[in-house]
């Protein structure tokens, strides 16, 4: 990272470089690419001006404050700075999508396998047919697994996209 402090009629300060640089590091958070900034401080009678230029991979940026102090102006300057940095990593991530790592690595989990997420434990009644249909009806979920009463085996019936209800009986091979 590559910052440029110019002061324009007034005296250069270490102490006003600093305050500049250690502004700019809280913009480094947001992006990741190499980034080039120029500072231009200046004071023309009692205006005291900060105007910072932000480069970027493809980015341009520009603030400009102006205020009875040069530490203030700085510091406002950069707040504007931020607020448009945080606007194009925004605009970045709605447009591409999440960039972060994270998101990345659940991408390929969801390729690799799917992950179960949380176990379950439901109690296995034992029902009829139709006393399974009539209690999926009432339920909001979307399958229900039972004991089917007749032949004493595991059975599943859930409910179709068509509205119909489906039915699973296993076969013990």
């Amino acid at each position: 990272m590559q910052i440029m402090v110019t002061f324009r009629q007034v005296e250069p300060s270490e102490g006003l470089r600093q305050h500049a640089e250690e502004k700019i590091q809280r913009i480094r958070k947001f992006l990741r690419r190499p980034i080039e900034a120029h500072v231009t401080l200046s004071v023309l009678k009692r205006r005291h001006i900060a105007e910072v230029q932000l480069s970027a991979n493809r980015l341009n940026l520009t603030a400009t404050e102006e205020t009875g102090d040069l530490y203030s102006a700085i510091d406002l300057a950069m707040t504007k700075l931020e607020r448009q940095v945080k606007k194009h990593v925004a605009k970045r991530n709605d447009h591409k999508g999440p960039a972060t790592r994270a998101a990345a690595a659940t991408a390929a989990g969801s390729e690799q396998g799917t992950r179960l997420m949380r176990p379950r434990r439901m109690a296995v009644k034992p029902l009829t047919l139709d006393e399974a249909a009539l209690q999926l009806r009432t339920q909001k979920t979307e399958f229900l697994l039972f004991k089917n009463a007749a032949t004493d085996a595991l059975t599943l019936i859930y409910r179709r996209k068509d509205g119909n209800v489906g039915l699973i009986e296993p076969e013990l091979a």
